[in-house]
């Protein structure tokens, strides 16, 4: 990737916001109100101790107050506009962004298995919250900070220096904070995903952590990292509620040492009564956004860490942009030469593999444990992407293909079968609207459709929880029945008849032989040799390369055992 394009992508995330800069800018004009309508109870202070006792006018108390009141309303509507833009903008950049990092979540699930994770919907989530929330109106607030300091001034210059003292102080308190904070909450965040990445892998292992009695032995290395982060949380918070407590303290300390000075001030006949309460009041409304934005510093950091997460995923995984819609695929594969690294490995589980499969043929994938049989299949598909080499479908690479358009020409049915959450028709129909006489051809080819009417709502029937618990052997027939929904031209099937009996085994191979006579590409993958009779070729694996390529009966003859001579057998024998 050129630095021009990685430095797009890693902008991503910060476009989206810009997009929305004119809502912000409108939430900022706003603001400017807001803050100057903070000086009514300043002033209507300043004017009931300097012009209504002196003059003793209740109509002049009447007038101030409803004016005061009518000042407060227009306040309170300010601030719900402002709120309700901030919540639009926040729910906008959550709306335009969400599906973008679902589709950036599963890339990462493919080139990288084990770190997949739902956490950057949580993040986002946390940005959106941060948004949305009063941490953000500090940082509106923050700016109108010279009014108050200049009103200050015109009170008194000693007012107003000091009030600049006392915001040095209170930013000073801020910086401190998030120094101090700053690493502790990204070490919590840490320790977090690792926990809750661990937590996730031993749930999905449940059964066999039950059964070999693994549970206390699971649960302590969970509860080491888990602690980790709770320690590191709790001392980032203790450190954060010092600051922040303090910053509270130094707030109030600074409005009664400006009362103290104002009524210096007042004795020596250089303030009135009134400017000395009006002072301490713009004190502490112009200490209020530092103080807000000190106590709000861990949440302002979550919120900072979570953008950084999401920029980083969104520049490893930028938006593949759609290509031109090809024709749909006839079928015809092939292979140049493709080298495969699976996902955290270092080593290739392909190498220099190459192959051509006309459309229409069933070709048999074979060879011992670790050959690079499912790393095949999984090529094949543009699940694992190949380091070098070309994968081909009807002479065009899958990169020219739009993945949505190209899927619903593939059937895929991998070793171990996950169906989704759903009805067993939805799981079928692969959750598109379902074809009911699509589903129900798929089930009967699949040699499942009679397993299903005897569940409790047949084809209606709810898979996962609060569902029903299907056998391996059932879960691998609906996936067959998944994998051939609408007769796909291509299907590739990965172990099909590991979890079958020999019911399901010879449904599976009345199920090839309806393909081939569709005219459909049939990879098997397979280490029974009991199905490779319908085979048209075999490809015969070994170490990650392809040893043998060819038709059924030449590849299973040089296979075959070599018999040995007559007088190499005598010789044993004596």
């Amino acid at each position: 990737m050129s630095n021009i394009s990685k430095k797009n992508n890693e902008n991503e995330l910060k476009k989206t916001v810009l997009l929305l800069k004119k809502s912000f800018y409108f939430a900022g004009f706003v603001s400017l109100f807001i803050n100057l309508l903070m000086l009514v109870p300043s002033l209507y202070m300043l004017q009931l101790y300097d012009r209504v006792l002196a003059s003793r006018s209740q109509e002049t108390l009447l007038m101030l107050t409803l004016i005061v009141v009518a000042m407060f309303a227009v306040m309170g509507t300010l601030e719900f506009v402002r709120s309700r833009i901030l919540i639009r903008v926040g729910n906008k950049i959550d709306s335009q962004m969400s599906t973008r990092l679902f589709d950036a979540m599963f890339a990462l699930a493919n080139r990288y298995p084990g770190k997949a994770t739902a956490q950057p919907l949580g993040d986002l989530t946390q940005i959106r919250q941060f948004l949305t929330g009063t941490p953000l109106f500090a940082f509106f607030d923050t700016p109108w900070m010279p009014i108050y300091i200049a009103i200050m001034f015109l009170f008194h210059p000693y007012f107003g220096w000091f009030a600049v003292f006392a915001v040095i102080v209170a930013l000073s308190l801020t910086l401190i904070n998030e120094k101090r904070t700053k690493a502790g909450l990204e070490a919590s965040n840490r320790y977090y995903q690792s926990s809750q990445s661990f937590v996730q892998a031993s749930l999905r292992n449940s059964e066999i952590i039950e059964a070999m009695g693994m549970h206390a032995n699971v649960r302590r290395r969970w509860y080491s990292r888990y602690i980790s982060f709770l320690n590191e949380q709790s001392n980032a918070s203790d450190e954060a509620g010092l600051w922040s407590n303090l910053s509270k303290i130094i707030r109030m300390l600074m409005q009664s040492l400006v009362l103290g000075l104002g009524g210096y001030l007042a004795i020596v006949g250089e303030l009135t009564p009134g400017m000395m309460i009006a002072g301490s009041i713009i004190m502490g409304r112009a200490l209020a956004p530092i103080d807000l934005m000190t106590s709000t510093w861990k949440q302002f950091t979550s919120a900072r860490i979570a953008y950084k997460r999401l920029g980083e995923l969104l520049a490893e995984f930028p938006e593949p942009t759609r290509p031109t819609p090809l024709p749909a695929p006839k079928g015809f594969i092939d292979l140049e030469g493709i080298v495969v690294v699976p996902p955290g490995s270092q080593v290739p589980s392909l190498r220099g593999v190459s192959m051509s499969i006309k459309a229409g043929e069933t070709v048999g994938v074979i060879g011992p444990s670790a050959a690079g049989k499912s790393s095949l299949a999984r090529a094949m598909l543009g699940v694992w992407p190949c380091i070098n080499g070309k994968v081909r479908i009807d002479n065009a690479e899958l990169s020219h293909y739009d993945r949505g358009d190209l899927g619903s020409h593939i059937g895929y049915l991998p070793q171990d079968v996950e169906l989704f959450d759903g009805t067993i028709s939805e799981n079928i129909a692969r959750y598109e609207d379902p074809k009911p006489e699509m589903v129900v051809e798929a089930a009967q080819v699949a040699g499942v459709h009679e397993m299903i009417l005897k569940l409790p709502k047949g084809y209606d029937t709810p898979i996962g929880p609060g569902g029903i618990a299907l056998s391996g052997g059932q879960r691998q027939r609906i996936g067959l029945a998944r994998a051939i929904y609408c007769y796909p031209k291509i299907v590739v099937l990965d172990e099909p008849n590991s979890n079958l009996d020999d019911v399901g085994e010879r449904a599976l191979v009345e199920v090839i032989l309806e393909l081939k006579k569709r005219l459909t590409t049939v990879v098997l993958i397979t280490h029974r040799p009991s199905i490779l009779g319908i085979t048209d070729k075999i490809a015969f694996m070994r170490e990650g390369q392809l040893q043998l390529f060819g038709s059924r009966d030449e590849v299973l003859a040089a296979l075959a055992p070599k018999p040995q001579p007559i007088q190499e057998q005598q010789g044993a024998q004596s």
